[in-house]
């Protein structure tokens, strides 16, 4: 008969210490090449950005790490604590990619952290103030005072405008679009818009190219009077049947043979109306977005 465990304490499993239970975390985690943190004291955007951008030249699967508000020594202290442990529990030297104004709390950082220090201020700022001959603004956090530009502003109003006009839902006030994205449902149109209304303060409408619009062999007539705006995204039919089937499987609306007319349709309607489009099946958002700019407003690219 099996006897019960509450009479025998010693037989009960025991919890691991906090730092064992940390370093099985760290091993049973996904088999990762090296460890990397992102370290500000700020929301960390930056660094995690320029570090990202480095690492992707390199093919390993690194484990992200972002800390970002360390904006006193208590905090680079706690961080250099999570660096050092991070390196003994898997024998290798973490990356540390820091963003942090502050000399003191870097100071603690450099002294202290047994990981591979790329501080990027140091790297690019002081050599700037050299060659600038001035000094600079030593501004915590990169949002620090930016709720108060206009640009801000315009970046909410442009997001906001994005949302109501998301996949056709509203017709009003077209006319202040920048630009207006089509192509059949699921060929990255919702993303692409928030990505240009965040990223660079852009009005951009989307719309769907449905059956009704195949039909009648034309764009939405809401459409028509601001072609010079319209972008088209089109995507390969095997993908689009794959993004599709996570949606609804098994579908007719999610059919390879479906999906193969549609971006037919969709593709021929915007080659009779004129209208530049590309094909997002290998593009990352932020290389159609781009693309998009180039083409439609390439003004924007400078500033």
């Amino acid at each position: 008969m099996a006897g019960n465990l509450d009479n025998y304490p010693d037989c009960r499993p025991q919890p691991a210490p906090a730092a064992l239970q940390q370093t099985e975390s760290i091993t049973k985690a996904t088999m990762h090449t090296r460890t990397v943190f992102f370290i500000s004291d700020g929301t960390g955007i930056t660094a995690e950005t320029f570090g990202n951008a480095i690492l992707a030249q390199f093919e390993m699967k690194p484990r992200h790490v972002r800390l970002p508000f360390v904006d006193t020594v208590d905090k680079a202290h706690q961080v250099v604590r999570q660096i050092n442990h991070t390196a003994e529990a898997e024998g290798k030297k973490p990356l540390v990619f820091t963003t942090l104004v502050n000399t003191e709390i870097l100071t603690v950082i450099e002294e202290g952290c047994k990981g591979m220090l790329m501080d990027m201020f140091g790297t690019f700022v002081r050599p700037l103030e050299v060659e600038l001959g001035i000094k600079s603004n030593h501004r915590i956090g990169r949002f620090s005072d930016v709720s108060k530009s206009k640009e801000y502003h315009d970046r909410i109003e442009a997001i906001n405008f994005s949302l109501a006009h998301d996949d056709g839902q509203s017709n009003r006030d077209l006319e202040s679009s920048e630009v207006i994205l089509v192509g059949v449902s699921r060929s990255g149109k919702t993303p692409t818009s928030l990505y240009l209304a965040m990223q660079y303060g852009l009005k951009a409408a989307n719309y769907p190219l449905i059956p009704e619009d195949f039909e009648r062999q034309q764009l939405p007539a809401a459409l028509l009077a601001h072609k010079k705006k319209i972008f088209g995204l089109s995507i390969q039919p095997d993908r689009l049947s794959e993004i599709r089937n996570e949606r609804r499987p098994n579908s007719r609306y999610a059919s390879l043979e479906n999906c193969r007319m549609e971006v037919s349709e969709a593709e021929a309607m915007m080659r009779r109306a004129g209208i530049r489009w590309l094909s997002t099946t290998t593009k990352s958002i932020e290389e159609i977005a781009t693309t998009i700019l180039q083409e439609i407003r390439p003004e924007r690219l400078v500033y």
